[in-house]
């Protein structure tokens, strides 16, 4: 068991570096068309991107903490709350736009989707960065049917930082049955290492 001191400390960390993420995502997305990091985002190729490395972690059943806890909108208008994912097994996709990686996987994880569907898993993407056209023309574009909550104010980033923090965009965190973290990928996704880690926590 963690000391509540060691759990404030961890919290904090996670908190300093996912505040560090959110006003480091519009320089990564880019704003301007002077801006490099702009023109290589919209040309896909992915040079000097910021993200993270793929590294997965993955948590034991009995070092999972407590169900997350955190209740937001998605683009649509509906809230969802996250005692509503007990009983399923949950992926969170954090991403935006105009993000090389996560145009690179979002095939990968509609494909996900349709395949853990019938086994009620569910998919939410977490959007930091992109208002709801932006995010729709991205959706189209890639055939994303699963549904997005709007992130731009940090709330599931932040309520996230107290559990596992996502640090990079993209990153895609995995909830067991109870709703707690059971992995977590930060980067580009790997189908096949993703798959692994939805079917474990099926089974947990």
């Amino acid at each position: 068991m963690f000391s509540l001191s060691s759990r404030r400390h961890a919290r904090a960390r996670a908190v300093a570096a996912v505040s560090l993420l959110l006003l480091a995502a519009p320089v990564l997305a880019g704003c301007t068309a002077s801006d490099s990091l702009a023109q290589q985002a919209r040309a896909g190729d992915g040079k000097n991107y910021i993200a993270g490395d793929g590294s997965v972690q993955e948590y034991t059943a009995g070092n999972r903490g407590n169900p997350v806890s955190f209740s937001s909108k998605l683009f649509n208008g509906e809230t969802v709350d996250a005692a509503s994912f007990r009983g399923k097994v949950t992926v969170l996709n954090f991403w935006y736009a105009g993000c090389p990686p996560c145009r690179a996987e979002a095939k990968d994880l509609e494909s996900l989707y349709q395949q853990f569907k019938p086994t009620g898993t569910q998919f939410y993407g977490v959007n930091v960065r992109d208002d709801a056209p932006t995010a729709a023309a991205f959706e189209r574009t890639f055939g994303t049917t699963y549904p997005s909550f709007e992130d731009r104010n940090g709330t599931v980033l932040l309520a996230m930082a107290q559990y596992v923090p996502p640090q990079s965009v993209p990153t895609t965190i995995v909830l067991d049955k109870q709703g707690r973290v059971s992995a977590r990928i930060l980067g580009r996704l790997d189908k096949g290492t993703l798959k692994s880690l939805i079917q474990s926590a099926q089974q947990s």
